[in-house]
């Protein structure tokens, strides 16, 4: 649990959950900026001093941190507390799974329906994946490192606005 530290004017919540108590706990802090993994909850439902920054597992090993918050002034702080970490800020929409989320879990969901029409095996996928892109994982590695409940959340999430993210059956049973 979260705990207030004398003097801090910002906080950085990497195990953040989107519940009540929570956010209340986090507001008694400060009034200045809290910055929350948050990949499946927007700006626009937390308090207006918060900002959000896709914290998962992989994702923070970039150069780069995706983030987003729907007040400018906080933003100059969030730049500066990434820049003291050695990275940089790329500022997104405030959607639900901001960008690398959202092109992996597709990924991975393409991956899952090609294993459920049967054309080949996952270590084929992943193998096949790295060597043709490039990527340091392949599709199922990664949703092994952020979560399958976490792509299954986000997918269903988006499947609510766009058909398009539908999760495939096998992805929904293994995350289950």
């Amino acid at each position: 649990e979260p705990q207030k530290i004398e003097g801090a004017t910002h906080y950085l919540d990497l195990l953040f959950t989107n519940e009540k108590e929570r956010i209340q706990l986090l507001s008694s802090f400060t009034s200045e900026t809290i910055l929350v993994n948050a990949v499946l909850t927007t700006c626009k439902d937390l308090p207006q001093n918060f900002g959000r920054i896709n914290g998962w597992p992989s994702f923070l090993n970039r150069p780069v941190v995706e983030a987003a918050t729907l007040n400018n002034k906080y933003k100059p702080d969030i730049e500066k507390l990434f820049s003291l970490l050695g990275k940089s800020v790329e500022w997104t929409p405030d959607t639900i799974g901001f960008i690398a989320a959202r092109v992996i879990c597709m990924i991975i969901n393409e991956a899952y329906y090609t294993i459920q029409d049967d054309v080949t095996g996952k270590e084929e996928i992943d193998i096949a994946m790295k060597l043709g892109t490039r990527y340091p994982f392949g599709p199922f590695e990664w949703s092994r490192k952020i979560g399958l409940q976490n792509v299954y959340a986000l997918l269903s999430s988006l499947a609510t606005e766009h058909k398009r993210y539908e999760p495939a059956e096998i992805l929904k049973q293994e995350a289950q």
